[in-house]
């Protein structure tokens, strides 16, 4: 069977657990799958881009920011990350306003330093969490493209609510070598260099 929408997955991994008494728990077993896949997920199909600007030292992070890629001015200036260790040593000594050089994340927002004097538009790129799936929300992009991730993954947060179905460690393994395969495709693509054409010399 095609797997392209909510329905079709639930109505998938009720199959594959051979189970039609499970209608109210599959969806939290395909929401506990996509809060792992997106822990472990990290392709440029799931990066996102957004332009906004820094007037305050704290700025609120996108509801669904997994983690920070680059942070850069409009001008392409780069923010660079800096350790609480390292904020705290900027903050003792130097100027404390100006064009922001250094964040750090820290709880749930985004603090920069220095504090800025001025609005300043940046560049926030970051690895976004797989959106959620519901009634109404019926795909995403992991679903279209990678359907068996899911299935597998929900599939493997089943058994804890089955109590240990035998069938874990395969749900695991194939969830797995899908993500890896996934992961190393992500990566090949942002890190392959351009085809170049040479002439061979003799």
């Amino acid at each position: 069977m095609s797997i392209t929408t909510y329905s079709e997955l639930k109505a998938a991994v009720a199959n594959f657990l051979n189970r039609d008494d499970l209608t109210a728990v599959i969806p939290t077993f395909i929401a506990l799958a996509e809060a792992d896949i997106s822990r472990k997920l990290r392709h440029w199909l799931n990066e996102k881009r957004i332009t906004t600007s820094l007037n305050e030292q704290f700025e609120i992070l996108p509801d669904d920011w997994q983690d920070t890629i680059s942070l850069t001015h409009a001008d392409g200036t780069e923010i660079r990350l800096v350790s609480t260790v390292g904020m705290s040593d900027l903050q003792l000594g130097g100027a404390t306003t100006g064009k922001p050089r250094h964040y750090r994340i820290t709880a749930g927002q985004i603090e920069v330093y220095p504090v800025p004097d001025a609005e300043y538009p940046i560049v926030l790129t970051y690895h976004a969490r797989i959106p959620a799936l519901s009634d109404t929300a019926t795909t995403n992009w992991l679903l279209t493209n990678h359907p068996d991730i899911l299935l597998y993954g929900a599939l493997l947060h089943s058994a804890p609510y089955l109590v240990d179905d035998a069938r874990i460690q395969i749900w695991g393994s194939l969830q797995a070598n899908a993500l890896d395969a996934l992961n190393s495709e992500g990566t090949a693509a942002k890190f392959s260099g351009p085809l170049v054409m040479r002439n061979r010399r003799t």
